[in-house]
């Protein structure tokens, strides 16, 4: 079964396998081009000036920026009208992902060329675009987002920064205060969000050098010292009403959408990052000798190099396989069309919910590939001697980026009811396949886990987990119908079952495609990441599915659901610690991630 038009959260609602996804394996020779080039570019011109950088030598970040932009990477998502390449999506989380292996140079190409770009890419008009658009292919001009205020964080439409229109409606004048600003300290455009009238949420374009804004002093954080983040101050700085972006009272459609794309990119950020992690652990443990032998020998550390290594598997899974959907998506559009933005715009959009797991599942797994990676360093690793010590402080902040995990696991089941409700996911469906199942009463026996080239196993612990999943969410649906969104607690939980699917989809999708295409025994490996993965995953739903039944149903309801719950459930036997064994190996073999 293929579809034309992917649709987001499909997973849902379809069997495992049931499309061809796009998957690393099937990288064009212009897409490894590409990844070469921001390879060799982080190589030659970024590692050797790391130590520099850390101490806040911004001069040399922003001629990193303009060596960046004379072999491509700043104008990657720039048409080629405005001075750009206009690559595909995938092309563009490629060079994203090979460039993330240094996080504070990653935050400030991303500031650039992702969310501080895209506003004016997106929404902008033809003028404004024609006006700063090729300035940022080249990084003449570098480009800042700032949103968010001292009182509103997650709640950006709460911004208590003030627009107000000139007399003869000739310009506006901006007053109220920024935080947290990636690249405030040299940037020369910011998309800046304010109120209009007091309550019309709105994006403008504000020149640096305009007066009356000016900046606070570098913050001292806990990690990515290289980059610059100041608080941005706006003092009556008057711009000229043609600076405005997109339509007043309108700038919500800019800054989620904005946001969106920022999640996205995160996700294949973090699988950067990850695999630099990997990397440097496994290298480590290799040339570091205890009791006669190195440390890579040792059970232990070994079960540690295959979890990174799983993680990172299943998160590059999920990423390119929506990086694939979306160029999908965007290649059925008319892109003369003059409404062409707004339709892409859409097009993205449509995989929301997707860009939100890939942030949060991403964000925790590099949280957890990191603090591994010290752990393997033991005492070393808490050194500033050693890479991991500075991985370990910058990567705490891709939980807090880009709307905090909390934030984006309430969003994902809320977005899934919202298109529920709208007929665009048929779920209900899928509660009514579910309750038929258990109104037939038998438990479905699982296949034997017997080496198989359909992965058999593996496909129906994936669709018992999804309708594990289904039921929880039915069940929170009844108990609460409007009022699940303010159930905080439950929302988390949901989301954690439906991140774990897509976790399961998108890892045996993609191991079946790679069996049809290289054969059964040149994936061992990949089979073995992809077993591991589902043991864990399963966990994960069975645990948060339990948890939610417990409160979602009344004493005298309770035994009834647990005993639903069991006929969907059961305890798949895998045996995690031989096929550890068989990662770790593919790990050590080549000294870092080995798919």
């Amino acid at each position: 079964m293929s579809r034309q038009e992917p649709q987001g959260c499909a997973f849902l609602i379809e069997e495992v396998g049931f499309e061809e996804i796009f998957t690393p394996e099937k990288f064009s020779e212009e897409q490894r081009m590409f990844a070469e080039t921001a390879e060799n570019f982080l190589e030659n011109e970024v590692f050797p000036i790391i130590e520099e950088l850390e101490k806040k030598d911004f001069d040399g970040m922003v001629k990193l920026l303009r060596k960046s932009a004379e072999v491509g990477l700043t104008m990657i998502d720039i048409p080629e009208e405005y001075g750009g390449l206009g690559v595909d999506k995938t092309t563009s989380m490629v060079v994203t992902e090979r460039l993330s292996t240094y996080s504070s140079w990653a935050t400030t190409y991303g500031a650039h060329t992702g969310i501080g770009m895209l506003p004016l890419l997106y929404f902008g008009t033809a003028e404004q675009k024609e006006k700063w658009l090729p300035k940022i292919a080249t990084a003449e001009i570098i480009a800042a987002y700032a949103l968010t205020e001292p009182t509103s964080g997650s709640d950006a439409l709460a911004a208590k920064t003030r627009a107000e229109l000139t007399e003869d409606g000739e310009h506006y004048v901006l007053t109220g205060k920024k935080m947290w600003i990636t690249n405030a300290g040299f940037a020369d455009l910011f998309t800046v969000f304010a109120q209009v009238d007091g309550d019309k949420f709105t994006a403008f374009l504000v020149e640096g050098d305009r007066e009356g804004l000016s900046l606070g002093a570098e913050e001292e954080k806990m990690g990515l010292r290289g980059s610059s983040t100041r608080e941005v101050n706006l003092e009556g700085v008057k711009i000229p009403a043609d600076n405005l972006l997109g339509e007043v009272g309108k700038g919500h459609k800019i800054a989620f959408n904005i946001l969106n794309i920022g999640r996205f990119k995160l996700g294949v950020g973090t699988l950067g990052g990850g695999k630099r992690a990997l990397s440097v652990a496994t290298k480590f443990a290799l040339q570091r000798e205890q009791f006669g032998q190195p440390i890579a020998e040792f059970g232990a550390i070994r079960s540690k190099l295959a979890t990174m290594a799983t993680k990172l598997y299943s998160l590059e899974s999920m990423c390119y396989r929506v990086a694939g959907y979306m160029d999908r998506n965007l290649e059925i559009l008319d892109s003369n069309a003059e409404d062409y933005p707004q339709q892409a715009m859409k097009a993205i959009e449509e995989f929301a919910i997707e860009d939100s797991i890939m942030k949060v599942y991403g964000s925790e797994a590099l949280n957890f590939i990191a603090d591994e990676a010290v752990q393997i360093h033991g005492g070393l690793g808490y050194s500033a001697e050693y890479e991991v010590e500075r991985i370990y402080r910058d990567v705490r902040i891709n939980r807090i980026f880009e709307g905090t995990n909390e934030i984006n696991r309430m969003l994902i089941p809320g977005m899934i009811l919202k298109r529920t409700m709208k007929g665009q996911l048929n779920l209900f469906d899928q509660i009514q396949k579910v309750e038929l199942a258990l109104a037939e009463g038998a438990k479905p026996t699982p296949p034997p886990q017997d080496d198989d080239p359909e992965l058999a196993f593996e496909r129906f612990v994936t669709e018992q987990s999804k309708k594990i999943g289904v039921y929880c969410a039915n069940q929170a649906i009844q108990k609460h119908m409007a009022d699940l969104r303010e159930q905080q607690e439950i929302l988390i939980d949901l989301a954690d079952i439906i991140s774990q699917l897509y976790v399961m989809d998108s890892t045996v999708s993609r191991t079946m495609q790679l069996i049809e295409r290289d054969g059964f025994e040149a994936t061992k490996a990949h089979r073995a990441a992809t077993r591991i993965a589902l043991a864990d995953a399963f966990q994960i739903v069975r645990h948060r599915g339990e948890r939610l039944m417990y409160n979602l149903a009344t004493d005298d309801e309770l035994n009834a659901h647990l005993e639903a719950f069991e006929k969907l459930s059961f305890y798949p036997r895998i045996d995690v610690i031989s096929l550890s064994r068989i990662v770790a190996d593919a790990v050590t073999a080549r000294e870092r991630y080995p798919f």
